[in-house]
């Protein structure tokens, strides 16, 4: 251990006596050290707000959809397309299923609104008042839909923030009515609440739709099948188009996140059974939350990988810098050698000056990882208030990243940055101890 400390001591001392060049040396094992724990926080940060809005879903949950069929796939060729999910499904989910502690069936079409002489295009949904706590939604004014409301078919409604700013402006929407448009006539309804502004949902792996629940407009199941029915009829391009969908979705809640796959596989049998054609879809958020784990797997060894180049470059450079110090110190090799030392000790001689230089330099790289946070928080501040038009555009996910440093990565780069070091520095050394003495001892 003592020959050890001595010989670090050496190095150390060695290293000094050219602050420049050995400077130079360490810069580029702290940049790849650096880079790679900037790197990893990164991709960490972005995972996290992926998983995160994947957690929003629920991962107890199970969301079961409506998919429209392939025209022609399914060989009906009346105005009218039968497909989707059926009442009786969600009934024989809820008897097949035990696990399920909870089920939300959903109804929705795409429909005019309009009010105090204005109008706007909304999603008309047709929910239970579960609805709202299994998709996060809160109310900013008025109130949610009731069980008394499904009771009593009431023609009542809760609108999305942006709904109640395109159809009452600076008005309070509370009390009064709206006009909903379907099957060629229109209803009224009272407004009960307003739901709270929410930034629409990302897709999730091509499986999950994006949705922007602030124009959304909600009714009572009970009066959605009540007032519009299955069928509802669409002009398009001057002509009609038609179809009979009883549910567009169910989402189901079971008790434990384990029991999520048994579940999942009950429901798809019973589908199958029971359904001619793929007209549904199911998404597990469970299984999404598996492949953004996989990916985020993925991203780190590729960042890991790409900074690992930049301390491959940083060991390159330590071992033309212990090459020409070899050069220069030939003299002195000689001289030690004159005196009793022996190859290994030349050896372990120059490679602890390697191991120096690359460990220092590590550890600098180590210190300057932990500035992403003030550097990333600064720029994001910086863009905010001297660009915010542009601020504006850029999506949530890159406007609330936060760097996530990993202590894995700090582990993994300081270590990688020592180990380049010794790898880089053998071969200088070992052409050091390989020398002729008395060839040394002549060289000026």
């Amino acid at each position: 251990m003592n020959y050890l400390i001595r010989t670090l001591q050496l190095g150390y001392k060695s290293l000094w006596l050219h602050k420049l060049r050995s400077g130079l040396a360490m810069l580029g094992i702290l940049i790849g050290v650096t880079a790679v724990i900037w790197l990893v926080a990164l991709g960490e940060g972005v995972s996290y707000q992926a998983q995160q809005q994947i957690k929003d879903l629920g991962a107890t949950n199970i969301i079961i959809k409506s998919s429209k069929p392939a025209q022609g796939s399914t060989g009906d060729s009346g105005l009218v397309i039968a497909y989707g999910l059926t009442r009786a499904d969600y009934e024989r989910i809820i008897e097949s299923v035990p696990t399920i502690t909870r089920a939300v069936p959903m109804r929705e079409i795409s429909t005019t609104s309009r009010a105090q002489g204005r109008s706007a295009e909304v999603q008309l949904l047709g929910i239970t008042e579960d609805y709202f706590s299994i998709n996060h939604l809160k109310v900013s004014r008025g109130r949610l839909l009731a069980p008394h409301d499904l009771e009593r078919r009431e023609n009542v409604c809760v609108i999305g923030d942006a709904t109640a700013e395109a159809l009452f402006k600076h008005e309070d929407p509370i009390g009064k009515t709206i006009e909903l448009a379907y099957n060629n006539t229109s209803d009224l309804f009272v407004v009960v609440g307003i739901t709270q502004s929410r930034t629409p949902t990302a897709a999730i792996g091509g499986s999950l739709a994006g949705r922007d629940y602030n124009f959304d407009v909600y009714i009572p199941l009970s009066t959605f099948r009540a007032r519009i029915g299955d069928q509802v009829i669409t002009s398009r391009s001057g002509g009609f188009e038609g179809e009979l969908v009883e549910l567009n979705q169910i989402t189901v809640t079971v008790d434990d996140v384990e029991h999520v796959e048994d579940a999942a596989d009950i429901v798809t049998i019973l589908l199958e059974k029971y359904h001619k054609y793929q007209d549904y879809s199911i998404v597990v958020p469970k299984e999404l939350l598996r492949q953004a784990e996989m990916l985020r797997l993925m991203f780190n060894v590729l960042l890991v990988l790409i900074a690992g180049i930049s301390l491959v470059v940083g060991g390159i450079g330590i071992m033309n810098i212990m090459l020409a110090t070899v050069t220069e110190r030939t003299r002195e090799i000689g001289i030690r050698r004159a005196i009793g030392a022996t190859q290994p000790d030349i050896v372990w001689q120059f490679l602890g000056e390697t191991v120096v230089l690359s460990g220092t330099g590590g550890l600098l790289g180590v210190a300057a990882g932990f500035l992403c946070y003030p550097v990333v928080g600064g720029i994001q501040f910086a863009v905010q208030q001297s660009v915010p038009d542009l601020w504006e555009t850029i999506p949530p996910t890159i406007r609330d990243l936060e760097p996530m440093v990993a202590p894995w990565s700090i582990i993994a780069a300081f270590g990688i940055s020592v180990g380049v070091g010794v790898l880089f520095g053998l071969y200088p050394a070992r052409r050091a101890a390989m020398m002729d003495p008395i060839e040394a001892l002549r060289h000026e």
